[in-house]
């Protein structure tokens, strides 16, 4: 389903040039896409995601004075328990939360390590509605991403997680109040947003704010069973392909999305 990504000008296919953004004021029931990063529009589990984590640890070792075994116990422990390590480590320990982001999404070939699905920007570009990126991921690293995979101009907006603090603290997904914040200053509606994302505690969480959840498994490690969806996720799907309006599966599941968002 996968391929590895060859390093690619930034520049859209010829026939995607004329779909620019619109920047005028949003339409009243047109769907909001929230696309995770990671898992959902690349395979960060071939190879980026094995780095982070050897970064990630190496980074907590070297700076809390730990061993590895604490060191990947903190990892793990701060990711499940807040959505991202990076806000478990600012909230419990002296960490400098720009340079852990910095180091940990360092990587000596990125090109060599993306792997997307193949017609992927014409995949994006068919959806209706809006798009945005909404990824616990810096900016700089989902911005590399989404030039490596050549769809970076279909998005509005690329929300990371510099962009869901706010003055008292660092927030990142499944937090309620950023993604609140996030979509009023979208000029979005909870009933308009369908979130797209491979990790499933967001996906409950945010369900319960009234939003559209399409999880996505394709890129995920290990073995899951072939059917059957939590009660919180509104489509299952393998590729994003599934959502393309070309075909016919594509737009039934897409239909049946978008409707909710109609008032």
């Amino acid at each position: 389903m996968s391929t590895r990504r060859k390093t690619a000008s930034p520049d859209l296919p010829a026939p995607l040039r004329r779909r620019r953004i619109s920047r005028s004021r949003p339409r009243a029931g047109a769907p909001v896409w929230l696309f995770d990063l990671d898992n959902t529009l690349h395979h960060a589990s071939h190879a980026i995601f094995p780095e982070i984590n050897r970064a990630m640890t190496q980074y907590i070792i070297d700076a809390l004075k730990v061993e590895r075994a604490e060191a990947d116990r903190l990892r793990t422990g701060y990711t499940q328990r807040y959505g991202a390590a990076l806000l478990g480590l600012t909230r419990h320990h002296p960490i400098d939360p720009h340079d852990f982001l910095r180091a940990v999404h360092t990587f000596s070939d990125l090109p060599a390590m993306v792997r997307a699905e193949r017609g992927l920007a014409h995949i994006i570009a068919a959806l209706p509605g809006r798009k945005f990126v909404l990824t616990n991921a810096p900016e700089n690293y989902a911005r590399a991403v989404l030039r490596e995979l050549r769809i970076e101009r279909l998005f509005e907006r690329v929300i990371a997680i510099e962009h869901m603090r706010d003055r008292r603290t660092w927030r990142a997904k499944p937090d309620h109040t950023m993604l609140r914040r996030t979509l009023r200053a979208s000029r979005a509606r909870f009933s308009d947003a369908i979130l797209v994302e491979d990790t499933r505690d967001h996906l409950k969480r945010y369900k319960r704010l009234g939003i559209g959840t399409v999880w996505i498994t394709g890129h995920l490690p290990g073995h899951l069973p072939g059917t059957g969806r939590p009660h919180y996720v509104d489509q299952r799907i393998r590729s994003l392909k599934s959502l393309r309006l070309g075909t016919r599966s594509g737009r039934q599941k897409c239909s049946r999305l978008t409707r909710r968002t109609k008032p």
